[in-house]
């Protein structure tokens, strides 16, 4: 694994620091580096795309899908320093490497009262910012000829125009361990993400909840299924919708969803199998469904002042979304649901049910999160709730911090292990092209405009 003796970023670089940052690379290494705006977004943000050297194949890396994953940010301008610091990434390769920075630069702006510290879960959850599902920039609920935001189209367009022999999507994790999806199986990648993971301290997830029923090319490492058309339901808790990730796969690209976590949990690596599933899976469920209906309660105690918040339409949509679908998703955990007898859930590891104890209280605490900062926005809790939210917080956060020991994994370590990791997927990808292209077989992304076969 190859790495730079640059100094390390300290914290996450905003959405204007990003821009800055890759001018600035730009301007001192102008023949190899190029920055262009590719669109613009819904409140007039340019979306940037960083350009790194001048190969004949393209990859393309999208930071920022999601607003509250900022380590993606940091790590495009580690992957451009390093492809301007070694040929072997850029020339050797015949490779050019393309950077989206930032995919979702309004919902990242929202989040920049955390961004910069303290790294502490309270503080991150009572600023945390999400959009609803309607307004994520990656999924594709009526396809691509519908995409309704100009983010969504301003990808899809640079997918288009570049056909990229390999696509890299950087996600991050609040809690829990660090895993990578793919759309098609990479041999290899898995003891590659195991090596990594174990140099930088970063735990891996053997069991997240996005792929339960997926299969599994190794620990930590997951193929997605075809996508289909789904409601919204399945779009929020099944990344196998369609999406940008797919869009590009008839040119021959390689996809990989790369995920860092900010505070990482040592129990979701746990592959043995577990006392008693059911017992957890059951209790699980029932927190899940008890911590909803305590949340949709203040909601209801809440909306009476809302008219005073201008941003309450916005940031109420991901409530609803998981007032939505929390149900469905502890019926789908509950060994004693009829939505379980219906689609059995695999056979569960320790760490399976680490990552499913883990996302309830996710999903519940993101919640919260929202509700607080709708009350703040009031300037004055006039239905006396926020006392009750800060309490709720509090024991949630200290449930991560002392009942499983989440520990907060510097940003310089997500970012070197997602740089890596993209890396090390990027060079397995070439090396399969370049072995399809010695036996005469069609190279992944090379035959611009001929789509190849879905898998």
């Amino acid at each position: 694994m190859w790495r730079c003796a640059l100094p390390p970023p300290l914290r996450y670089p905003t959405v204007d620091e990003l821009a800055a940052r890759a001018a600035a690379l730009v301007d001192g290494r102008p023949r190899d580096a190029r920055l262009r705006r590719v669109g613009t977004s819904r409140a007039g943000t340019p979306l940037w795309l960083l350009s790194i050297g001048h190969g004949g194949r393209q990859a393309l890396v999208v930071a920022g899908p999601h607003a509250n994953e900022p380590v993606g940010g940091a790590t495009v301008l580690r992957l451009a320093e390093r492809a301007l610091a070694d040929p072997r990434l850029t020339e050797g390769a015949d490779v050019t490497w393309n950077l989206l920075l930032c995919l979702d630069p309004d919902g990242s702006r929202r989040n920049e009262g955390w961004l910069s510290g303290p790294y502490e879960l309270g503080h991150y959850f009572r600023h945390f910012f999400r959009p609803g599902f309607a307004e994520q920039p990656e999924w594709l609920p009526d396809g691509a000829a519908a995409a309704a935001l100009p983010e969504t189209r301003a990808l899809l367009a640079v997918q288009d125009e570049l056909r990229p022999l390999f696509q890299c999507s950087l996600h991050g994790v609040d809690v829990g361990g660090g895993f990578v999806e793919l759309t098609r199986d990479l041999p290899g990648l898995a003891p590659r993400v195991a090596r990594i993971a174990g140099s930088l301290g970063v735990p891996r997830e053997v069991g997240p909840c996005d792929a339960l029923y997926w299969p599994c090319l190794g620990p930590a490492v997951y193929r997605i299924p075809p996508p289909h058309r789904g409601d919204l339901a399945a779009a929020i808790t099944e990344a196998a919708v369609e999406s940008t990730w797919f869009h590009p796969q008839p040119y021959g690209t390689f996809t990989a969803i790369v995920e860092a976590p900010m505070w990482g949990v040592t129990a979701v690596e746990d592959a043995a199998p577990p006392a008693d599933a059911d017992a957890v899976l059951r209790a699980v469920s029932r927190a899940l469904r008890a911590d909803m209906r305590l949340l949709e309660r203040l909601l209801e105690r809440i909306a009476p002042h809302l008219a005073e918040v201008p941003e309450a339409t916005r940031l109420l949509a991901p409530v609803e979304d998981y007032l939505l679908v929390c149900p469905g998703l502890a019926d789908a955990w509950d060994p004693d649901s009829d939505a379980a007898a219906a689609r059995p859930l695999p056979p569960l590891s320790a760490g399976h049910l680490a990552g499913l104890r883990i996302a309830g209280r996710r999903l519940a605490l993101r919640t919260a999160g929202l509700l607080h900062q709708v009350v703040r926005g009031t300037g004055r809790d006039r239905a006396g709730v926020l006392p009750e939210l800060d309490r709720i917080i509090d024991v949630w956060c200290a449930e991560y911090r002392d009942g499983f020991r989440a520990r907060w994994i510097p940003v310089a370590r997500q970012t070197e292990y997602q740089a890596a990791v993209v890396l090390d997927a990027f060079e397995l990808a070439e090396r399969r092209a370049r072995a399809l292209a010695r036996s005469g077989e069609p190279e992944l992304g090379a035959q611009a405009g001929v789509p190849m076969h879905l898998e």
